[in-house]
């Protein structure tokens, strides 16, 4: 939480008195974007690198002190091909993976909370693709960067809703969301042109249309979702649902291949889906969780 949205959700949260645990990578870049916000402790983390999120984790659990969220508010969209040191997509371990790794390590202090929630912030961008269990690290399969980022943000869709499923009964509730489109964001920092003009975002001199500027979402107004979500008492007794606009967002009865504009695909909230993802997962990272019973609010 030290840039975009993610900085507005700390300022919040610390305004609001909670003491906030900010994660990143370039450590002298959050400490100048995070002067001056009181009740912020700052730790390095490389999201990419599995290695580095298992020394973060632990150094939190030495501390001995719950937590009673879990905000895996950071992610990369439409990036040239990378790959960590498993091998995995960057966008998939990013974006995903280590919210994964994260929790599972963070799962003894969110269990000691006592009514702990995690928000997983994903993107109405999961409409791009479902979750390639065939080739999720595009080995055999061309690089898209666009198909990329939907299966990453998919997958962090299933694993909200999955997540909720097994870890419900230690009183823990776990969120997605869709947080909108913003425009001031350094997310889509390495996204090609071409790509903006294929979505129909901008003209060909690259210039924003005045349709899709008028759609864009401040900052504050970006993290709304996420704030509800860690907050809201409406949500006390629902978990594992999608979320945007400050709501729990509908299933989306728009064909596959048409634009969606609000709502979230059915294939990100499959049961099936979501339950093979977690032993895909599991066998990626040879971490487990406790497990609960299953029962779904989307049936």
């Amino acid at each position: 939480g030290n840039a975009g949205i993610g900085l507005e959700t700390t300022k919040v949260l610390a305004a609001a008195g909670a003491t906030v645990i900010v994660a990143a990578r370039d450590i002298e870049k959050a400490k100048r974007n995070l002067r001056g916000i009181n009740n912020v402790e700052l730790e390095a983390m490389d999201l990419m690198e599995p290695g580095s999120i298992h020394v973060f984790a632990d150094r939190f659990l030495s501390s001995g002190r719950p937590l009673h969220l879990l905000v895996n508010n950071a992610g990369i969209m439409w990036v040239p091909l990378r790959r960590n040191s498993l091998g995995i997509e960057s966008q998939l371990a990013t974006n995903y993976l280590s919210q994964f790794i994260l929790t599972a390590k963070l799962f003894p202090a969110l269990r000691a909370a006592a009514g702990a929630r995690v928000i997983n912030v994903s993107s109405q961008g999961h409409q791009f693709a479902s979750f390639n269990f065939d080739d999720p690290n595009f080995i055999r399969r061309e690089y898209d960067t666009l198909q990329g980022y939907g299966q990453s943000k998919t997958a962090s869709n299933l694993f909200s809703l999955e997540l909720d499923n097994r870890v419900k009964s230690a009183n823990i509730r776990a969120y997605s969301l869709h947080p909108g489109q913003i425009g001031d964001t350094e997310l889509a920092r390495e996204a090609p042109l071409e790509l903006f003009k294929q979505l129909g975002y901008v003209d060909e001199q690259g210039i924003i249309l005045p349709e899709i500027a008028a759609s864009l979402k401040t900052l504050s107004q970006g993290a709304a979702t996420t704030i509800w979500c860690a907050t809201s008492p409406s949500l006390t007794d629902i978990g594992g649902v999608y979320c945007e606009d400050v709501d729990i967002a509908v299933l989306a009865d728009e064909p596959a291949g048409s634009s969606l504009t609000q709502g979230v695909r059915p294939y990100s909230l499959d049961e099936t889906n979501a339950k093979m993802l977690w032993s895909w997962s599991e066998k990626i990272t040879g971490l487990q969780f406790p497990v609960g019973p299953h029962t779904s609010r989307y049936v």
